[in-house]
Parts: C-alpha cells; structure tokens; sequence
C-alpha cells in the first residue's frame, strides 16, 4: 500500500523576495518521510488572499495532507486563516479557547492582549487547534489542511503536536555516497544500478568544490536492506573515488 501523500503551501512576500530563507520546508520534508507520508509538492506564494485560497484548493483536492507555513501572526498581512476561510467557505471569528490560551499566555508574561494579538485567536469554523508551547498562539487544522506558523521553532512545535495523529506509512531510509569523478562518468554505472534495484530512488547531486569534481549519490527507499545493498555495489563500483 503507498504512503500518504502530502504538499507544503509556504506564504509570504519576505520568502519570494529573499529577505527571508525558508527552513520549514527543510524541516517538514525530513519529519514526514520520518513518519511515512511523502512529500511531493511545494508551493510558494504572496501575501494575497486570493492566491493563498486558491493554491490551498489546489493542493488540498490533489494531495492527503496539506501544511501550510506563515501568515497567522497579529500583522495587517498575516491574511492566511482568512484565506483558508475562504477556501472551505466557512466563518471565521475570534474562538473562546483560542482567546483564552492567549489571556493566560499574556497575563504569565506581564503583556497585553490587545486588538492585534487578539486577531491570532481568530479562527474558521469547524476548525481544530493546533498547540504552540512557545508563544501560545495556535494553529490549526480544517480538512486535511494544517495551518502553521511561519517562525522555524514554533513550525516545528506545531508540526510535532500534529504528525502523532496522522496516519503514516513506511519510513524511508537513505544512504549517500560522495564519488569525486565527474557525472558523465557516473550515470552510465548509475543507471545500471537503478535498474538492479527499481524499487529505489537514486539520485546524483554534482559539486565542484577546492578544485574536486564530483557528485554525492542518494539512494533511498523502504527496504533498508535493499538500500544498503545498493549503496555497497556502487561503492564497489568506482572503488578509487569514493568518499564517505
């Protein structure tokens, strides 16, 4: 039976122009082949409402699970819970347990729930919470959708408290190898090696780094013992110019 699927939506202007790197991406995609569920697409938009709903109905009608990253903080651009809204054509208003985590975040540190902090407890109807132990602030999840923060620390607190509630398949294992000699002299072993083993993904990643030539093999699948047999037979293969 084939793992789950899944897709990322990653929001923000900061993102597409640069001013800020993306790690959630990174980090979603090493966690679900932990957990079994295959990451397959990734998407990248603006901070614009109808451009964030209609990607969200895109992904979510292709794929069994979509995260979405940025967009759910106090600001006048942190638009994505209401985008979502409007994707599943839901309400959305400010919840009673939403606020009331935000009250006691507040009052245990001295700050103030005004109007903009209070716009994170807003949330679409028929949604569930996702839990934020750092900032209080919640996610949320609505269909197979899970709405979360675009900070590095808090999308990987929210990811944790989601991923132990979904249904994953088999994990992946990998193992690499880096081959200093060029890919033209690679791929012809290489593609005799995917053949011996279809039932794995080879990949070959070039470099050229303090003069050296090369490429660092990745070879993933399911069957751990296949993967180790492959990595073993192409080690074999260029014995001279292999590097671990």
């Amino acid at each position: 039976m084939p793992n789950p699927t899944a897709a990322m939506l990653v929001i923000g202007d900061e993102i597409l122009s640069g001013r800020t790197r993306d790690a959630n991406m990174h980090h979603l995609a090493g966690a679900l082949s932990r957990h079994g569920i295959d990451l397959c697409e990734v998407r990248i938009v603006p901070d614009d409402h109808d451009a964030i709903a209609a990607a969200l109905n895109a992904l979510r009608d292709k794929w069994a699970h979509v995260f979405t990253s940025g967009g759910i903080g106090p600001t006048h651009d942190d638009i994505t819970a209401d985008a979502v809204a409007a994707a599943f054509g839901v309400a959305i208003d400010v919840r009673d347990d939403a606020r009331a985590l935000l009250e006691q975040h507040y009052e245990r540190s001295g700050g103030e729930l005004n109007a903009a902090r209070l716009r994170m407890a807003r949330i679409p109807e028929g949604a569930c919470l996702i839990d934020n132990p750092i900032s209080a602030a919640p996610g949320f999840s609505i269909g197979n959708v899970h709405v979360m923060a675009g900070v590095p620390a808090i999308f990987e607190a929210m990811l944790a408290s989601v991923l132990p509630g979904l249904t994953g398949g088999t994990p992946l294992y990998s193992q690499s190898l880096r081959i200093e000699r060029g890919e033209g002299e690679i791929a012809t072993p290489l593609s005799g090696l995917a053949r011996e083993f279809p039932g794995l993904s080879m990949g070959s990643y070039p470099f050229q780094r303090d003069g050296v030539l090369g490429a660092q093999i990745v070879i993933r699948g399911e069957d751990r013992a296949a993967v180790d047999a492959a990595i073993l037979r192409l080690a074999a293969m260029f014995p001279e110019d292999v590097r671990r």
